[in-house]
């Protein structure tokens, strides 16, 4: 943007008394990173309604290749900030892959996940499958139904090949726990092998989500874990079937982050607050009006420079429907979530969660005391941020108070909504991995390929 376009644009925001551009930004142009999948929306959307630049702001948004690029892109400080994986800030923090100091203070969605596997496995799965009033699978469908068939392939001397996005993704930690609860071995890690595939009943590897439905029509893999568009573009295509969605994983689960180095965040405290501020109004413009936007979303979503899929592909989540078998189109209002249920704000607990399963797998690869948990939840998710951004948006008109819920010691209620029916409480994080049926416990570590004791 030129200096007389920016002064034209200074000028026209002042005038407006519904306008209040955050004060003293440090730095003004900002490119911010993602991934093409549909959760990206809220930065689509701060663009596009010009909240980035009622803020003061003038953002270009930069898609890239993978999660690994964008993660050590925004370390390098090639990028100011971007859409992560929840993951992604805490391994980063704890020095799992790439290490820095990354935070977060604002949670972009819940849910939006599913898992999908080839006609050929779900030809396989169905017989087996309880029937609803309609004659069509009950869900939510259980890994049990894909154990029998992980069996056969055993016996045929061939692998069960599944798709990821990323080590440390929720779509990882979501593929693994609906397979554990199901009586399947996802497979663990270990500091000299970081496969995940380490005693695993299948093999599960990494595929960036644009690949996904064509590498699973090629038969590289059998089945994925990814997020939107690219379940309901497997349908579409007629090359697979969705068969759960993380909602009934894990209900209202936290997907994806807002991410910035530490070191950006304490040199520029008022771009943060603004970019906090822009971003909270777009989550709220996605679900205001019991989603009466979203037709709109998917429009620009839809664009190339975004996610870049059929619109009619990206519409089948974003408008309170979820296809599965073609044809079988179940309501699913809060597939996407990205405002409603607090969604927004960065708990403690949901960090928490991420490391239990960190541990539980072998990627944390000692036990852990409580407060470490804490602790490291505390130096990765930034709720007082949220906060001063929440009450800077209250303060201008732009939202009401009774949108919020400052949670007071930033941990969710306890909670036993999962797929396997044990309650997850945030604050005993040791008890809770102690208590899951599969996978590492107490002291345990992985050594030689085994479970060591």
């Amino acid at each position: 943007m030129t200096l007389t376009a920016r002064i034209l644009l200074a000028t026209t925001l002042l005038a407006s008394p519904a306008v209040a551009v955050t004060p003293d930004i440090e730095k003004d142009e900002l490119t911010l990173g993602f991934i093409k999948l549909t959760d990206m929306a809220p930065l689509a959307i701060a663009k596009e309604k010009g909240f980035f630049e009622e803020e003061g702001l003038y953002v270009t948004l930069e898609a890239q290749s993978n999660w690994k690029v964008l993660l050590d892109r925004v370390i390098a400080g090639e990028l100011d900030g971007a859409h992560m994986l929840a993951g992604q800030p805490i391994a980063a923090t704890i020095g799992y892959g790439t290490k820095g100091a990354v935070v977060t203070p604002f949670s972009m969605d819940l849910n939006g996940n599913a898992i999908t596997v080839s006609n050929a496995v779900w030809q396989a799965m169905k017989p087996a499958l309880p029937l609803g009033a309609d004659g069509k699978p009950a869900h939510p469908i259980s890994a049990a139904a894909l154990k029998p068939v992980i069996e056969a392939y055993a016996n045929d001397g061939k692998p069960f090949n599944l798709g990821m996005v990323f080590p440390v993704s929720t779509h990882n930690y979501e593929l693994r726990f609906w397979l554990a609860a199901g009586g399947i071995h996802p497979g663990l890690y270990s500091a000299d092998d970081v496969s995940g595939q380490i005693g695993g009943d299948v093999l599960i590897s990494v595929t960036p989500p644009p690949q996904m439905p064509a590498t699973l029509e090629a038969g590289t893999i059998d089945g994925y874990s990814v997020g939107e568009p690219w379940n309901q573009a497997a349908v579409a295509k007629g090359i697979g079937v969705p068969v759960i969605t993380d909602t009934d994983i894990w209900k209202n689960n936290p997907e994806k982050v807002f991410g910035l180095t530490a070191e950006f965040v304490d040199a520029n405290p008022n771009t943060t607050l603004a970019l906090t501020k822009a971003l909270i109004r777009a989550a709220i413009w996605l679900d205001e009006g019991d989603n009466a936007n979203r037709a709109e979303a998917v429009e620009i979503l839809s664009r190339a420079e975004y996610v870049g899929a059929d619109a009619a592909v990206i519409g089948n989540s974003m408008t309170g429907t979820f296809e599965y078998e073609a044809g079988d189109t179940r309501p699913a209002p809060d597939f996407n979530v990205f405002f409603r249920y607090n969604a927004t704000f960065p708990y403690y607990s949901d960090a928490v969660w991420y490391l239990t399963q960190m541990r539980r797998w072998g990627q944390i690869t000692e036990a852990k005391p409580d407060g470490w948990y804490d602790e490291t939840a505390k130096s990765v998710y930034k709720p007082d941020l949220y906060k001063a951004a929440a009450e800077a948006l209250i303060a201008e008109g732009k939202a009401s108070a009774d949108q919020f819920d400052f949670d007071a010691d930033g941990y969710r209620a306890p909670s036993a909504e999962f797929i396997d029916g044990v309650s997850y409480d945030g604050t005993r994080p040791n008890a809770y991995i102690d208590s899951l049926s599969i996978g590492l416990k107490g002291a345990q570590t992985v050594a030689g390929g085994e479970i060591v004791n």
